[in-house]
């Protein structure tokens, strides 16, 4: 099976799990004037409470896997003209939250609007003053671009990946 098949999977077997809750919600008691729905509603309902335990055993397992394959599998993805090489779960961290921390130290790097010029000291005193800047401005451009990028190009090769790595058991 490949990773996105149990992905889906995954989705399948939870919205079965979902159904079976509400007909357990709807058939678990009755009034004593009412016809059961089935003729014998506790082995029904026993038997639903099964079949969602299984379900969730499969789910499990299957969350597993997925956790297995993507802490075993390296994937290379090109980064600003470098091929960095990553585990799943590494990339994972790295699309949902790293890389936009990453580009926000970047864009930290401002003149915190300061401004150059003649200023007057405290003590009277006209100085010419330059702002000094403690980092290269065309770097902090490139690397911003390159974090801002990264999720979007992590996104498409995993698809890829996640359609031809087969699941770890």
């Amino acid at each position: 099976m490949k990773l996105i098949e149990a992905m889906k999977k995954v989705k399948d077997l939870q919205r079965k799990a979902e159904d079976i809750r509400k007909k357990i919600s709807v058939h678990c008691a009755d009034l004593s004037f009412e016809t059961p729905l089935y003729p014998d509603q506790r082995v029904q309902v026993r038997d639903w409470l099964q079949a969602h335990r299984d379900l969730l055993k499969e789910i499990l397992h299957l969350r597993l896997s997925i956790q297995r394959t993507n802490l075993q599998t390296n994937v290379v993805i090109e980064l600003g003209g470098v091929g960095v090489t990553k585990t799943i779960a590494e990339w994972i961290h790295r699309r949902r939250d790293l890389a936009k921390l990453d580009e926000s130290a970047w864009n930290a790097l401002t003149d915190r609007n300061l401004k150059e010029g003649v200023l007057q000291t405290s003590q009277g005193e006209k100085i010419e003053a330059k702002i000094r800047r403690h980092f290269d401005p065309a770097e902090r451009d490139k690397m911003i671009d390159l974090f801002r990028s990264e999720p979007t190009t992590v996104d498409a090769t995993l698809e890829v990946t996640n359609a031809i790595t087969d699941l770890i058991e």
